[in-house]
């Protein structure tokens, strides 16, 4: 991967407790440029215990590949159902907890924050969000999965906030 003077990699992290989406983009300002992006994905009903240390590796993995100078990651944003929140809670700690080894800066924003940014209205849906995504990046369609798509947003609205 080539990488040039005065890039930004931000890592976009979409967490989950079995999906965690991720999306690194190169950028400078005015430029944004794919890296790649994709997920994690763990079989569901697998334990908690594993599924967080899937997750650990595979971030670290993703760090090791893409050296990223940022990590950008969704804050959590209330849930009605406990048992959904905790989960994704721990999912986002382990990412947490990688880019703190690594001194990464850290950019964490809500999914209203996201969707301001993006789409100029914090109420947007999930599928303006993703068309923004698809035209901001230039790219033919719209990422898969959808936590990939929701992870460029999230790199997007970083490198916004940056000055990028």
């Amino acid at each position: 991967m080539v990488r040039y003077y005065n890039t930004m990699r931000i890592l976009g992290i979409d967490p989950g407790s079995h999906i965690v989406g991720y999306g690194a983009l190169d950028c400078t300002p005015g430029q944004h440029a794919v890296v790649t992006y994709g997920s994690i994905q763990v079989t569901p009903g697998t334990p908690t215990n594993e599924c967080l240390l899937i997750i650990h590796q595979d971030i670290e993995e993703l760090f090791n590949l893409l050296q990223p100078d940022v990590l950008a990651i969704e804050q959590l944003f209330f849930f009605r159902n406990v048992t959904t929140v905790i989960p994704v809670a721990q999912a986002r700690g382990v990412v947490l907890l990688s880019a703190m080894q690594r001194q990464l800066a850290i950019g964490e924003y809500p999914p209203q924050q996201v969707k301001q940014s993006l789409t100029g209205s914090g109420r947007a849906t999930k599928k303006e969000v993703q068309h923004m995504v698809k035209e901001i990046l230039g790219l033919e369609r719209i990422p898969k999965p959808d936590d990939a798509a929701d992870a460029l947003a999230i790199a997007l609205t970083h490198a916004y906030f940056s000055g990028l």
